[in-house]
């Protein structure tokens, strides 16, 4: 059984309730019917029951709880709260009513919000800033967590590395050029999202052009002390570096690049120094070696959305429903 089988069954264990608003997409729909089919998770789309009807012809969508914000009795209690957490940015209620009557994406995490959805996948059609600023408005970061991240979930065929051949490669998705404090936060994040998601001890490698002092560089410099720091603050993580990425997950590499390293040629959660280096390596792999690429999966925010590429298809939405459902799970 495959990694995304084993969280679809997860899911299904105790089903949630997901938003999709972005029901201008047809891949919504395609995606929906799947999720309905398979079981996996309730599924709420947010639009008129005409323009959803159009946009869904020929799918079967008939189980899904359809939420048109015009005529909804819960819209104004979504208005009063909105108004009630944006009042010091200078938020009224008809500007309030504005939004929530004209953005499904805020409507969506007002529902998560309020409590009548679990979660939220978005992005198809949006960019990633677009979806996550209603969420960092509305929902705000999750308690104990320093600031909002995302990586993506790889899983590679035919690979011997990390965790047969899954991995987290983060932040590949939100943190332009994290600092060494931030990127230490977000090594912190991302072996509790792989042990949650992949149910197997995580191995961080904090990633580099440079394998334990071998170069001499000022980003060399960030991620030696984002290491320190995660040491420091996180002494439980099974976490070490710099490594280049050869070290970090080939065996052999790592016993002859860093012979008394805890995680050298095992790492499964592999931290990119910053942004550029984190979605060109996820790409990377996606394109040639066929990997499934699920994300980015945000971690941080009080309650799951995430966020999608906009190079998405159906599968990959129907997939990261299930991802989102199993963070409802754990909330």
């Amino acid at each position: 059984m495959g990694f995304i089988d084993v969280i679809k069954d997860r899911a299904r264990s105790n089903m949630k309730t997901i938003v999709l608003p972005e029901t201008e997409d047809r891949r919504t729909y395609e995606a929906a019917a799947q999720v309905l089919k398979e079981g996996i998770a309730n599924i709420v789309l947010v639009g008129s029951e005409e323009a959803i009807k159009a946009g869904s012809e020929g799918l079967d969508i008939s189980k899904a709880i359809i939420v048109d914000p015009a005529t909804s009795d819960k819209t104004q209690s979504y208005i009063d709260k909105l108004v009630e957490l944006r009042q010091k940015k200078g938020m009224t209620p008809e500007q309030a009513k504005e939004i929530l009557l004209n953005q499904y994406l805020y409507y969506g995490v007002m529902m998560v919000k309020m409590g009548d959805a679990d979660g939220m996948v978005s992005g198809a059609c949006h960019s990633t800033a677009d979806t996550l600023r209603p969420c960092l408005q509305i929902l705000k970061t999750k308690p104990g967590t320093k600031l909002v991240s995302a990586f993506f979930l790889m899983v590679v065929p035919n690979c011997e590395y990390g965790a047969n051949g899954t991995f987290i490669f983060a932040d590949s998705g939100l943190n332009q050029n994290p600092s060494p404090e931030e990127l230490a936060a977000i090594a912190k994040s991302s072996a509790e999202s792989f042990e949650l998601l992949v149910e197997k001890p995580a191995a961080v490698a904090m990633l580099s052009h440079s394998t334990m002092g071998s170069a001499k560089h000022a980003d060399v410099d960030k991620v030696v002390e984002a290491t320190k720091i995660a040491k420091a603050e996180y002494p439980e993580l099974t976490l070490d570096g710099e490594f280049q990425l050869d070290a970090a997950i080939v065996p052999s590499v790592g016993a002859s690049k860093a012979p008394n390293s805890p995680v050298a040629g095992k790492a499964n959660v592999l931290m990119f120094p910053d942004l550029d280096a984190g979605n060109i390596g996820y790409k990377l792999v996606q394109r040639l070696a066929k990997a499934e690429a699920y994300g980015p999966i945000t971690q941080g925010i009080a309650a799951p959305v995430n966020d999608l590429s906009r190079g998405c298809s159906a599968e990959d939405i129907v997939g990261v429903v299930a991802i989102t459902s199993v963070q409802c799970q754990a909330q």
